[in-house]
């Protein structure tokens, strides 16, 4: 479905089920701060300086997002402080963002918690959050059944290109 939504759209992919990301050793209150980490959190932050639209896509498990996911975004909290990227709390202020997130039990009901997670977390970034999609699937390919997932694909595919999101 998010291919749908990129069709046409110079962009960049990136799988951070891909990426070794560790989970974060939340030190924000000690005297040393944070360490850095040797994984590839860097490759995706440096992904994220250059864009100006992210699109968070993501299976709904257990009426959230995935356990990769919620690491990336729990290293946030890293990577804003970290001095090595110092314009990048800034940068997410300019970063218009998109969820795209598919379930099976329900998920335009049950994925909303899943919506509003997000909205409080590009909330607290300061991150315009422009939509999201929902869209209902069990298996890879039953995507293409869910016609009005598809149809708001297309829709906010349009806008983007228009310039109107």
């Amino acid at each position: 479905m998010t291919d749908l939504f990129v069709q046409d759209i110079e962009h960049e992919t990136v799988y951070i089920k891909d990426l070794n990301i560790l989970p974060i050793e939340d030190l924000r209150h000690t005297k040393q701060g944070f360490e850095t980490v040797n994984d590839d959190y860097d490759q995706l932050i440096e992904v994220i300086e250059k864009s100006d639209v992210v699109i968070f896509a993501t299976p709904i498990y257990w009426y959230s997002m995935s356990g990769i996911m919620k690491n990336m975004i729990d290293r946030l909290s890293q990577a804003i402080r970290d001095e090595r990227y110092p314009n990048l709390k800034e940068h997410l202020k300019t970063i218009r963002t998109i969820v795209v997130a598919v379930g099976g039990d329900e998920p335009r009901i049950k994925g909303m918690p899943l919506i509003q997670q997000f909205q409080y977390i590009f909330e607290f970034l300061n991150m315009p959050f422009l939509s999201y999609i929902i869209g209902e699937a069990n298996r890879p390919g039953d995507i293409l059944k869910d016609k009005r997932a598809l149809s708001e694909a297309v829709w906010l595919n349009e806008k983007l290109k228009e310039g109107l999101l």
